[in-house]
Order: structure tokens, then sequence, then C-alpha cells
């Protein structure tokens, strides 16, 4: 049976995105040319075709989606992973709405390709958890998110 590949998030994909979620992200390296993968959390779907996603503004992912703005998100949900390709666009260098210097990236979506190989499914979703003092953490992450879903 042939993988899905679809133009948008299916509904339960666009819910996954509306919460918290570990994701990686792959990028061009500026530099390098070759691949650049980080992980992170600070992501929200906006609607079917529109991701948007927070990194701190010194971030290398900056500098190559600025470079090249073909970046690829990887999603583990719905018992199996995908490939959600995009092109982005660097909306805020440095939001001064928060605490911690963040740049502001929007995605639009272009392709989602489920990638689980044949056969298999994800039988538990990555989980993380927050090293740091988990107040903090909990109000950035919020301060975070309420600005993501405020983009247009």
């Amino acid at each position: 049976m042939p993988n899905l590949v679809e133009s948008t998030l299916v509904e339960s994909l666009l819910s996954a995105l509306q919460e918290e979620q570990l994701v990686s992200i792959s990028t061009v390296d500026f530099e390098t040319g070759g691949p650049n993968v980080s992980a992170l959390s600070w992501i929200y779907a906006s609607d079917e075709t529109t991701i948007h996603l927070a990194v701190t503004a010194k971030s290398r992912i900056v500098q190559n989606i600025e470079n090249n703005n073909h970046v690829v998100v990887t999603l583990y949900a719905n018992e199996s992973v995908y490939s959600i390709h995009t092109t982005a666009n660097v909306q805020e260098k440095e939001a001064d709405q928060l605490p911690l210097k963040l740049a502001l990236i929007t995605l639009k979506i272009k392709e989602v390709r489920d990638v689980m190989f044949y056969g298999a499914k994800i039988c538990v979703e990555p989980r993380f958890e927050k090293t740091y003092d988990k107040e903090a953490a909990k109000k950035l992450d919020q301060q975070v998110m309420r600005l993501l879903k405020n983009l247009k």
C-alpha cells in the first residue's frame, strides 16, 4: 500500500499541531549546503496550509531559511511519521513581545507525506520534559504559543 500524500494538513494532523508537539525541522545549511536538523516544540498550525514556529533569534535555522526557504517538518502523530514540505518566511527576526529574543517564522505547506515504512506503526509517540524551572517554562511556553496563535 503506498504512503499517503496530501497538499494540506488533514484534520488529525492540524489538531496535533495545535497542541505542544516535539517535531524536527530540516533546513539547508547556509554554509555547507548540507542538511541541518533541529528539534523544537514552539510550533502551531493556524490552518491546514500554514504553520508558525518560534526559534531563538540567533539560531542557525534563521540564517538557513534566509538563504534557502525550503523546510521540512517531521511530525510523529496518528501512529505514523509525516514529512511536511514547506516554504518558509522569517516574519520577525527578534520579536520584542517576549522576554527571550525569538525569531518568528511562517511555513506555507506544499506537501504532506506519510513516510512510515511499510507494515509498521508508531506505538508510543515521542514525549519530552522541560528540565529547567517548570513554572518559568510554562509561563514562557504560554507566551510564545499565544504569540504564534495570533500570527497572520
